[in-house]
């Protein structure tokens, strides 16, 4: 056995600890308090990036500004489809009634020190006709390609001015394909149901690294045995190919131990208290 096939071994707290949202289960998620506040813990902030109706870059998660899968708290007190809302109206909805609003992509970057890593989540470049975490025929993916380049280089553009180091991220192969193509910066493909689709997508990407769910991760308790049984390995090959492995959605010390004994190698957490810093 080479030192290349021996898996690597971490405690939590060696791991890249990446807050999610800026540590949405402690803040008031994707806004400017958040991201001050999870600055002071994480070695990089994740946030998700959509368009407004004016083709504007705002820091915001879901398709709808207020509901959130069927639940009576609304996210904000603003309703209506983001991608269907002008910016103003979008920078004045408040955020889980914490007195902190919507911020656009350039507010959240002023909010982060430079020397707070950021992970930019390509959500949606407002469209409705996504194609999410699928490994694309050449053709789709020249399609889906073409559909995110005008938001892409607008983010591409916000991130220019700044000096953070940056990680774009996706479930849309086609959101990747647009960084790689007007730009430097790294890339990761966000997984859902498929190890071989996400190390495809990361292979023709040149991924720095893939962003699975923790049921993807084999020799944990949460492994879900029905797609790792039959798609194994994506810890080890991953690392084989020089791409570090960022697990979602980490919400416990648990989940944290039992994920740096399997290999992994960052954690995408909604607390900064899973590791023990």
């Amino acid at each position: 056995m080479t030192d290349a096939d021996v898996p690597r071994r971490h405690t939590s707290e060696d791991l890249t600890l990446i807050a999610h949202r800026g540590f949405a289960g402690e803040h008031p998620e994707n806004t400017v308090a958040a991201f001050e506040a999870a600055s002071r813990r994480a070695d990089l902030i994740e946030l998700d990036v959509v368009a407004t109706a004016d083709g504007d870059v705002v820091v915001f998660h879901d398709d709808e500004l207020a509901g959130r899968d069927g639940g009576s708290r609304g996210l904000t007190d603003t309703d209506g489809l983001v991608r269907e809302t002008d910016t103003t109206a979008i920078r004045r909805a408040e955020v889980l009634q914490s007195g902190e609003t919507v911020p656009r992509l350039s507010t959240a970057l002023e909010a982060i020190p430079p020397a707070v890593g950021v992970n930019v989540e390509l959500k949606n470049p407002g469209r409705s006709d996504l194609r999410v975490a699928e490994s694309l025929d050449p053709d789709a993916l020249s399609d889906r390609t073409d559909a995110w380049r005008p938001f892409v280089t607008r983010v591409i553009e916000t991130l220019e001015e700044y000096d953070h180091e940056v990680l774009c991220s996706s479930f849309c192969e086609g959101a990747l394909a647009a960084t790689r193509e007007v730009s430097s910066y790294p890339v990761a493909p966000i997984c859902w149901r498929s190890v071989e689709d996400g190390l495809a997508i990361a292979e023709r990407h040149d991924a720095v690294a893939i962003h699975p769910p923790i049921e993807l991760i084999e020799g944990t308790p949460f492994t879900d045995e029905s797609v790792t049984a039959a798609e194994p390995g994506l810890i080890e090959r991953a690392h084989a190919a020089d791409r570090a492995v960022n697990v979602w959605t980490v919400t416990t010390w648990y989940e944290a131990a039992q994920l740096a004994a399997a290999g992994v190698d960052g954690l995408i957490s909604d607390y900064a208290g899973v590791v023990g810093r």
